[in-house]
């Protein structure tokens, strides 16, 4: 009975992850099917923030609703940075990104982002890089396989192929025809902005760190964060376009993409990730991450026609290698240090045990104590007594 439910509960678990990496999938397919038909970023950007608040907002209203309070406007302050970095710049930049190049291409760098942190965080002195554990250097050297197959994707393009034999535009809908035709990939500029998306999502991170000191209730967070991005990215799109049809909502594809990204890649997403991080730690959802990038070639390839090439393949795989090495790696010194920790407290409670033993063995056995206890003409007498006495 006991292993029956241990493994509910472990397929549970991975049934989550690879829903949400299936989210995603559909996510970067679908974005890059509308923005190469000419959406406006910023609409999109904040048509779909603005469903995510209204489908998080019963999840912080109800479920945190002990937790709310005045806040001060330092809060508000990170609230706001929060927003900024970890949603209109970073999210804007990789569909930015995303426009010029393609959705395989694109999911490379999601797949770099921890490791940027990382390196980041060493440089704020958050972590420490551990060259002396074996786990440290199979962390560090996993980190730079996987900056190694970003820059492989970047740098290197190799030879192109197709997964099927119908990629002639006139095989596909209408749709995806026309997707075809407005696409123009500038891979030099969409590579800068990926980059840059890829340094704000980074610094999206490190900033959780206060963000969650100054302001501990996720769901709440989440709710003003997703409304905060809605306003900054109107405001940015207003000044970019003010055109109608910028900001024009139809019942066609775009709508789609925007109910699907807002309730699914955001909202849904964000649960299923809080719920495994609670249950496996922080370390266990992005092990996940290579299978978007694999869902997202393939279906790439065969949806969409898109041509493959080798070192887009290369790059990917040694992507997927360095970041489990360095996920893997990273656990291992976690644990160790968890270990050692817990190491040092049993030693710790033994030592206080060994000291109890003997106050009570000192206290029990009676023994002659020296004690000074009087001054008489100037000078010290020391009297010896015994309990007995």
């Amino acid at each position: 009975m006991g292993a029956m439910k241990k493994w509910l509960s472990w397929s549970q678990m991975v049934a989550s992850m690879l829903l949400v990496q299936l989210f995603a999938t559909g996510q970067q397919l679908l974005s890059k099917v509308i923005l190469n038909q000419g959406t406006f970023i910023f609409s999109f950007m904040a048509y779909r923030h603005l469903v995510a608040a209204l489908c998080v907002a019963p999840f912080a209203f109800f479920l945190e609703r002990v937790d709310s309070k005045k806040m001060a406007w330092s809060t508000w302050l990170w609230l706001f940075i929060n927003a900024l970095t970890g949603i209109t710049m970073a999210m804007g930049l990789f569909y930015y990104g995303l426009r010029d190049t393609t959705a395989t291409y694109s999911t490379n760098f999601l797949n770099i982002i921890p490791i940027v942190t990382f390196v980041f965080s060493i440089f704020l002195r958050m972590e420490k890089l551990g060259l002396g554990s074996k786990a440290g250097k199979i962390k560090t050297v996993g980190a730079i396989i996987c900056v190694g197959g970003a820059l492989t994707t970047s740098l290197y393009k190799g030879k192109a192929f197709y997964l099927t034999h119908d990629h002639h535009p006139h095989y596909h809908s209408p749709a995806v025809a026309a997707t075809m035709a407005v696409s123009s990939p500038h891979w030099t500029r969409g590579t800068f902005m990926l980059v840059g998306s890829c340094l704000c999502y980074a610094t999206w991170y490190i900033l959780q760190v206060k963000l969650l000191e100054v302001f501990p209730s996720r769901y709440r967070a989440t709710l003003i964060t997703c409304i905060m991005a809605s306003v900054q990215s109107t405001a940015i799109g207003l000044c970019l376009d003010r055109s109608k049809a910028a900001w024009r909502i139809e019942w066609n594809l775009q709508l789609v993409t925007i109910v699907y990204s807002g309730a699914l890649s955001t909202a849904a997403t964000f649960c299923l990730l809080t719920w495994s991080i609670a249950k496996q730690g922080p370390t266990y959802a992005p092990m996940f991450n290579p299978l978007s990038l694999i869902f997202v070639a393939i279906s790439e390839a065969l949806l969409l026609g898109e041509q493959m090439r080798l070192g887009i393949v290369l790059g990917t795989v040694m992507i997927i290698v360095g970041l489990y090495s360095f996920l893997w790696g990273r656990r291992k010194e976690t644990k160790l240090l968890g270990q050692a920790s817990a190491g040092d407290e049993t030693l710790t409670a033994k030592a206080d045990l060994e000291s109890g033993e003997m106050q009570l063995k000192s206290f029990v056995t009676p023994s002659p104590v020296k004690s000074v206890y009087a001054k008489e003409g100037g000078a010290l007498k020391d009297s010896v007594i015994s309990w007995n006495q």
